[in-house]
Formats: C-alpha cells, structure tokens, sequence
C-alpha cells in the first residue's frame, strides 16, 4: 500500500473519530436531522476504519513475528514462527486488495435501475441485424444477473434488426455494472448479403442513463404535450386499431419520447415517462461514461474477437460475450474506474 493511500485512511480514521464525538454531543443528540446525517456518514466509513485498523495490526504482529523467527534459534519453534508469518502475510495482502476499491467515492446513481437505449448507426440493415443481437447480449447477461428487463419501446425492421430498442433494466447494482457501456459499439464481419466477402464495418450506439424518480426530476404538467396514435410494425403497418401508442414532448427542452409496446394507452404513458424522467436527470446530472459518439469497443467476427479500446482488454470468444458472458469486461471496466478514482485527492 502506497503512501498516499495511508494518508487517506489516516485521514478517514481522523474523520470517522471526530463524527463519533459529535454524535455523543448533548445538542447533536437533540437535532434528529443532524444526528442522522452523522450517522449515515459514520456508517459509510465505518467499513474502511475497520479494515484499516485490521490492517495496522497485522502489521504490528508480522514484524514482531518477524523478528522472532530471526532470533530463535530452535528449529521446531522456528518453524511455528514461520508459519504464523505466513497467515498473517496472508491476511495482510487480502486486507491490502480489499481496502482500496472501499476509498473509491460512492455514485450515488449506483443502486439505481437504469434505462438501456440501443439505437443502429451506420451501416443499414446490417447495423441493424447487431443492434438486435446486442441488445440480445444486455437481456442473457441481465438474466444471469438475475435483474428484470421491461421493453419501453422496440422499433424493428423487416430483416429482423431493430432500429432502436429501449428497455428498463431492474435489479441489484444494475447501474454500477452498465454505466460502462454507453458508447458506439462498433462490428467487423462479412454481412449476409454481401455476395463478394467483403467485411464491412458498421456501429450501433448504446446509452445506459439511471432511472430517476419523482423526487430527482419535477416535471410539470404544463410543460408537456400528449399525443397518442395507433401502433404500428415492420413497415409503418397498423398493428392495432386503438390509440393506445404515446407520444410525450417536454416543451422546455424538446425532448420526445415514444411509447407503444404495451396495449393500454395507460401503461404506455407511464413507461414514456419513465424514460422522459430519466432523459431529463440525465441532462441536468450529465452523467455517463464519456460522450455517446467514442468508439468504446469492435467486435470483430472473423477472428472471434472483442476488443475494449479504453482499457486495452482483448478477448478471443466472441460467441459467449455476445452470449451474455459480459463479467471479465465489467470487472475490467470497474477496476480502471476505481484506479483512476483513486489518483484523485480525497473529497471528504
């Protein structure tokens, strides 16, 4: 562990002594709101502090063990000596991997929903084919997570792509875990309408915003207008006779959003909303991995490859990414993350 890390914790173990002595205070004890923002921060830190000082003391007894096995000369004590540096060298590297992703600063995003936004790019119809099988990707890796994915809205076209799909996703830590994504997603393959083998490229892009709630975002009710149509399929065809499909435009910042995946004009108008509501937090927080327009990663079929072009991590099994198979990117993405948070000075 460097020493700049030491100084944090020592700076956090500072902080979290002095929250202790204010909590004890009379006049604190007697302001509910201040209390529990005491309270909060103290459990929040907490974990560091305890992990910290665990750390300190495995110190302490390795050097003292340490020291034992330099001065005994007693080949069976000698070797118990050995053996009890060994744990605690042990304990000290697990402590000394567990501590640093604890000082990364909490989004507070992190525990939300989020909402997934695909959408085909250059490249047609075969843009179109990948946006389909991404978006196919997002809904294996969801179930293997065990989170919950509800369609908001799915344009496809007759060769079997979607034009722009957006979907819900619900469950534990879903937004830590996607924010990475957003992007353009770039693919290297021979189409299956091309007749001369040659490989194309073509890019979707891929937007993962948090889902806000009523008391992120206030949305007026002046400021939008409702309109409401007849779905419709591949082609523009009706796919219903009612006008259940709706159409939510938030006047001060021109904002539309679409909804028809549900039969009811009610459902449709919540689910517009959602998306809405989470398009305008987004505007107001601008959060995200970095602008929607960077290459993020190609995946390239004739040599089975997935590239991420922001940490430099190549894989060789195309077929079990696009499967689902997302972890090793994930892992990679959160680590970089957590590195480059921690070359920034402490905000406590």
């Amino acid at each position: 562990m460097d020493g700049i890390t030491f100084q944090k914790l020592r700076d956090i173990e500072a902080r979290f002594a002095e929250v202790e002595s204010r909590m004890s205070d009379s006049a604190v004890a007697q302001d509910p709101p201040a209390y529990q923002k005491l309270a909060r921060e103290a459990k929040e830190i907490a974990p560091i502090v305890e992990r910290y000082r665990a750390y300190k003391d495995a110190l302490q007894e390795l050097a003292k063990v340490q020291e034992m096995v330099k001065a005994e000369t007693d080949p069976e004590l000698r070797e118990l000596a050995h053996e009890e540096a060994r744990t605690l060298e042990a304990k000290r590297d697990a402590l000394d991997a567990e501590i640093p992703p604890l000082l990364v600063p909490k989004d507070p995003n992190d525990d939300k929903n989020v909402l997934l936004e695909i959408r085909a790019g250059t490249g047609g119809d075969e843009a179109a084919l990948f946006a389909s099988e991404v978006f196919r990707m997002y809904q294996r890796y969801a179930e293997r997570q065990g989170w919950k994915v509800d369609v908001v809205s799915l344009s496809r076209t007759g060769q079997g792509g979607i034009k722009e799909a957006i979907a819900m996703v619900e469950g534990d830590r879903v937004y830590s875990k996607l924010r990475f994504e957003s992007g353009v997603h770039r693919v290297q393959r021979v189409p299956v309408t091309e007749a001369s083998g040659r490989i194309h490229t073509s890019a979707i892009t891929v937007a993962v915003l948090p889902e806000a709630e009523e008391v992120d975002v206030k949305i007026e009710p002046k400021d939008l207008r409702v309109d409401t149509f007849c779905s419709s399929g591949p082609g523009g065809q009706s796919v219903n006779t009612t006008y259940s499909a709706v159409r939510i435009t938030h006047l001060p910042t021109n904002t539309v959003v679409s909804c028809q995946d549900e039969k009811s004009q009610i459902k449709n108008r919540e689910k517009a909303l959602k998306v809405l509501r989470s398009r305008l937090y987004e505007m107001a927080l601008e959060v995200g991995s970095g602008d929607r327009s960077e290459k993020i990663r190609t995946y390239n079929f004739q040599q089975a490859r997935v590239s991420d072009h922001r940490i430099g991590l190549t894989l060789h099994r195309l077929q079990e990414v696009l499967d689902g198979d997302l972890d090793e990117i994930v892992a990679g993405l959160i680590a970089h993350y957590q590195a480059e948070k921690l070359k920034a000075p402490a905000a406590r």
